[in-house]
């Protein structure tokens, strides 16, 4: 496994436009002259501090032709502060557990980027421990703590013409349309790692009848890699506020290694299906902002023996954002 997951990377790493251009410039950049060049912005008035109250969760479901199940994990909610810039936008999370005794144990990373002009970039680092096991065929809901999921990936998308406008902008409080209406789009790669597992099998044993002898999971672990198209568009409203939708749909190979309780097999279906989608709203004025914005990703493949695995990847969150280095309040024109 991992000689593929090398030759995965390596593939990525030399045919996306990011990393291509990127180890272009480093026959003539040093180090800290590359990083300053691509993620320093040196405008002081693009800067922002932020608070915000969020929601984040990946979940999973196994499934075949009639019966599902998902695991979902407990205490989804968190607040944190960050800062952005033109360029960066980084936010820290402090996860809301409340007094529940069944918590699940998390770490959730996501950070978006835009590279130069063209380069638009999101990553994410997900770690879960504890889900909620749901069915749908009128069974109790059961809380496994030994159930484990880790995820770790990236998207980068390459705009045709130049990035005016996306809703990391809005994000970041520099949503200043010049126009009413904004659409660009462009091609890019994505690759993930994704990984769960149990102390036996995922399958609860109300689940047994529902399912087959292939469905015995306990442990998987998979790494992709893939092309992505995307559009990115944005609409000017009245009253200082905007309007974005991103939508990156992609396909792209998989290897897949699934442990059951007793043996191990390779699924022969090598395909792998996505989309990542965001919508947001923003009120911009000069000193501050307010954004809302919600997204995710779906991602679903084949896993052999009339079994299919999904994940969903969601978040919402609403940020109030203070900006640094601006004057006195200018009237925006409409």
């Amino acid at each position: 496994m991992v000689k593929k997951t090398l030759i995965l990377f390596l593939f990525l790493l030399g045919s996306t436009p990011v990393s291509s251009q990127i180890l272009k410039e480093l026959d003539s950049l040093n180090f800290i002259e590359l990083v300053d060049k691509r993620f320093v912005d040196h405008e002081l008035s693009n800067y922002s501090l932020r608070v915000f109250a969020n929601y984040k969760v990946k979940q999973f479901v196994i499934l075949n032709d009639d019966f599902k199940l998902r695991y979902v994990p407990k205490n989804r909610s968190g607040i944190g502060f960050g800062f952005s810039s033109s360029k960066v936008l980084i936010d820290i999370a402090f996860n809301i557990k409340g007094n529940d005794e069944e918590v699940t144990e998390r770490f959730d990373m996501q950070g978006t980027t835009i590279i130069g002009k063209k380069n638009y970039v999101n990553f994410y680092v997900q770690s879960y421990k504890g889900f909620n096991v749901k069915n749908n065929f009128d069974q109790p809901t059961v809380f496994r703590d030994d159930i484990r999921s880790v995820t770790i990936g990236f998207n980068t998308l390459r705009t045709i013409p130049d990035i005016e406008f996306s809703y990391s902008m809005l994000k970041a409080g520099l949503d200043n349309v010049n126009r009413k209406f904004y659409v660009t789009g462009g091609f890019g790669a994505f690759c993930f790692f994704d990984y769960f597992s149990a102390d036996n099998t995922i399958l609860e044993d109300s689940a047994d009848l529902f399912f087959n002898d292939q469905a015995q999971i306990k442990r998987y672990n998979s790494v992709s890699a893939g092309v992505l198209g995307g559009v990115l568009a944005v609409l000017g409203l009245p009253y200082n506020i905007s309007a974005s939708c991103n939508i990156m749909p992609g396909i792209g190979l998989i290897y897949k290694h699934v442990t059951l309780v007793d043996t191990s097999y390779e699924p022969s279906n090598n395909l792998l299906f996505k989309v990542d989608y965001t919508f947001a709203l923003g009120y911009n004025m000069e000193r501050y902002y307010v954004n809302l914005i919600y997204g995710g990703g779906f991602y679903s493949t084949d896993l052999g023996y009339d079994n299919k695995y999904r994940f969903n990847l969601s978040k919402a969150k609403l940020a109030f954002g203070y900006k640094l280095g601006r004057g006195k309040k200018r009237k925006r024109k409409s």
